[in-house]
């Protein structure tokens, strides 16, 4: 398996510290506001590895965190009138709700920072014993230029970045590249050695993936903004606090992107999951985000959307079979082109053109197809799941189901019997007047030897 690793800008072969054993991190959100697709392409994508190193057979550990002590966390709580605790719990709870209906994994580990403050202190203090960090007037500051390989990660040289740096009002830095590790703050703040204050964005990374995955971790996984300079800062103060290496492979994904603009908060371009999911399924927002690769920027259009509907569809829509557990899927050549593209830093566009194949083969009757499309296209996050009606629901379809046949039908097994009478009578054209009546409340029939049955298109 091969993976883009952003700190050599590289596709290098992946190797594992522990043999058999993946230790993951992954930048969580920030909980003051609803998460947006641009959320959702992140940890779709971060979804889809865990998934596929975990189908390879690894032994993953993924731990994503939950930013809840933040400046944009505290002015949503003055602003509102709340605590800063009362206004993250709410939005964790709402993220959670998001993930969960775009159908990615729950980590196995979710970290809050303010509930490894004791470890960020712990970094902290070890930073300024060894001179790599400094106390100004209740601040603490890392001293960037003690850390040569600054820069490495961003593709940044230290002249270049020293031209844009700045000392901010209020700021004690003895140099403007300097930056925050602990933040003096009396209203919203935490006892510590430095008087009370709050921990610098930064820090959070360093101490949650050190206490839950070790000093030296396999992968640290995360959007391309962040790459400057919060994993930049990740790098200096987790190297000089541990002396030795954090990461071995640093993978980004790109932005989603609006009329050629990013998709963002600051920017007000964005749109939230939630309303995304009045639209369109889970299925179609991965499909979408897996057709492009994951490092490439992805332009969002409704258009895109549809074309990525109808790809589910085509997907979904395949031919069913009973699901063969017994199946040994890794004699087959589709799996074998699966995992080829997958190997190959994830080339989920190639990965999604095996699937298709497969349906076209379920469609003609290839014994095993089903089965290799189930299972590859779970490995992805796919669901299989028929979207299923209430017995209110399904009373309102039949209610305009017999309004347009001019006939009284109180189940579907009546409607799907008086097809059955009119194909064998040869009366086609009262069949095909039962397939458009079903076609206009969304409901498709499918006949097969076992008899036929009704599905929700």
């Amino acid at each position: 398996m091969r993976l883009h690793n952003s700190y050599t800008n590289q596709i290098e072969d992946f190797k594992t510290i522990d043999e058999n054993k993946v230790k993951m991190y992954v930048c969580g959100p920030t909980v003051y506001d609803n998460a947006h697709l641009g959320h959702a392409r992140c940890y779709i994508t971060w979804d889809v590895l865990y998934r596929y190193l975990k189908f390879k057979g690894y032994d993953v550990t993924y731990c994503r965190n939950v930013t809840d002590v933040d400046d944009k966390i505290l002015k949503k709580a003055e602003k509102e009138g709340k605590t800063p605790e009362e206004v993250s719990t709410y939005w964790y709870q709402r993220f959670s709700e998001s993930m969960k209906a775009l159908n990615n994994l729950k980590p196995d580990i979710e970290p809050f920072a303010t509930k490894t403050l004791g470890e960020m202190i712990s970094i902290v203090k070890d930073l300024i014993n060894k001179g790599y960090a400094y106390e100004a007037d209740g601040d603490v500051y890392f001293r960037v230029k003690k850390f040569p390989a600054y820069g490495y990660l961003s593709k940044q040289p230290i002249d270049q970045l020293e031209s844009g740096a700045r000392i901010e009002v209020g700021e004690q830095k003895e140099d403007p590249l300097d930056f925050a590790l602990w933040k003096k703050d009396e209203k919203f703040g935490y006892k510590s050695p430095w008087g009370v204050g709050r921990p610098g964005w930064h820090i959070e990374c360093s101490a949650m993936s050190r206490k839950y995955l070790g000093k030296t971790i396999d992968i640290h996984a995360g959007g391309a903004d962040l790459i400057f300079p919060h994993h930049e800062n990740e790098i200096a103060q987790s190297e000089c606090a541990n002396g030795c290496k954090f990461v071995n492979y640093w993978l980004h994904n790109g932005f989603v992107t609006i009329n050629k603009e990013k998709m963002s908060k600051s920017l007000g371009n964005f749109l939230t999951i939630d309303d995304l999911l009045k639209n369109y399924d889970a299925n179609t927002i991965r499909f979408f985000i897996l057709t492009n690769h994951y490092r490439m920027p992805v332009e969002f259009s409704d258009e895109a959307l549809q074309a990525a509907a109808n790809g589910v569809k085509r997907m979904l829509n395949a031919k069913r079979t009973q699901v063969d557990e017994t199946l040994d899927i890794k004699t087959f050549e589709e799996y074998k082109e699966f995992v080829s593209a997958m190997d190959e830093d994830l080339n989920t566009s190639k990965a999604l053109a095996v699937l298709f194949d497969l349906a076209g083969k379920a469609n003609k009757d290839v014994p095993y197809a089903f089965t290799l499309l189930f299972k590859l296209a779970s490995t992805l996050g796919f669901t299989f799941e028929k979207a299923t009606l209430s017995e209110e629901e399904l009373n309102a379809k039949l209610a305009e189901i017999s309004t347009e046949l001019g006939e009284n039908y109180s189940s579907m097994e009546e409607i799907i019997e008086k097809r059955k009478i009119a194909r064998a009578e040869k009366n086609w054209e009262a069949a095909d007047k039962i397939r458009v009546a079903l076609d206009k409340v969304g409901i498709v029939l499918k006949d097969s030897k076992d008899g036929t049955i009704w599905e929700l298109k």
